[in-house]
């Protein structure tokens, strides 16, 4: 957020680990299926309780994890002091003889009105129907009765509309933060089934809950228009979901 720190946390997790807490994340809630999404919001909750690193996004066991977090260098250090030994070493926070441990630098809060970014996005564009989540692509099928519509003009075009300031709507501190370039596109698609829980009530334990819905990856340039809410947007990630993976806006020098 404007003003207040922002750091990019870099994790190598340790994959056989990884593969092993998913393994019992998904035994834990009873046999329901759990999504990597589900299980690594899990771990970071294990590891650093209510200031788990969010959003965040897991790129693959060659790339590791990055996350946005409000923790500077000696708050992260306690933070992983205390962190739960098991899910420390899954996410590889500690140093090791295959791991060199975790990495933090600052990341910019002040940009200039006007730059120009690179940036990568993976998210779930889906929109709120009477069935639940919805994807937004089958959504504008069935609204548009019979007319073709392209999956990358609907994401896009969702993007642009979830940025964008609302009329009669109150504006949240995000919106109206950038403007999309017209080289946005769609590098990446799959549906994907996702699992959320219920918060536990009394004795009863959460259950899972079965979502499917798009997986999305949007990149291109984007365009700052107001630093404060750009600001806030990266610390806050874009769309539904920001705690399992979605939204964390990757950023690069313009191409």
């Amino acid at each position: 957020m404007s003003g207040e720190p922002l750091y990019l946390l870099h994790t190598q997790p340790d994959a056989r680990l990884l593969a092993a807490w998913v393994a019992r994340h998904h035994a834990r809630h009873e046999r329901q299926p759990s999504d990597l999404g589900d299980a690594l919001h899990g771990l970071l909750r294990a590891a650093f309780g209510s200031a788990a690193p969010q959003p965040f996004r897991y790129l693959d066991e060659r790339q590791g994890l990055l996350a946005y977090t409000s923790l500077d260098a000696d708050a992260m250090r306690a933070q992983v002091a205390l962190a739960d030994p098991l899910a420390a070493q899954t996410l590889g926070l500690g140093a090791t003889d295959r791991h060199a441990g975790y990495r933090l630098r600052p990341f910019p809060t002040q940009w200039r009105a006007g730059q120009v970014l690179g940036f990568e996005l993976r998210l779930r564009p889906t929109v709120r129907a009477a069935k639940g989540e919805r994807d937004a692509f089958l959504h504008a099928v069935e609204q548009a009765q019979g007319q073709p519509l392209q999956r990358q003009a609907v994401y896009v075009q969702w993007l642009r509309d979830h940025l964008a300031t609302r009329e009669g709507v109150a504006r949240e501190a995000w919106q109206g933060a950038v403007e999309l370039l017209e080289d946005v596109h769609l590098a990446g698609f799959r549906r994907q089934q996702v699992v959320r829980r219920t918060q536990a009530v009394g004795a009863q334990a959460r259950r899972g809950r079965v979502i499917d819905g798009p997986d999305a990856v949007l990149k291109g340039h984007l365009r700052v228009r107001d630093p404060a809410a750009f600001a806030h947007l990266l610390a806050r990630g874009v769309g539904r979901h920001r705690a399992f993976g979605f939204g964390m806006l990757l950023l690069s020098r313009p191409s």
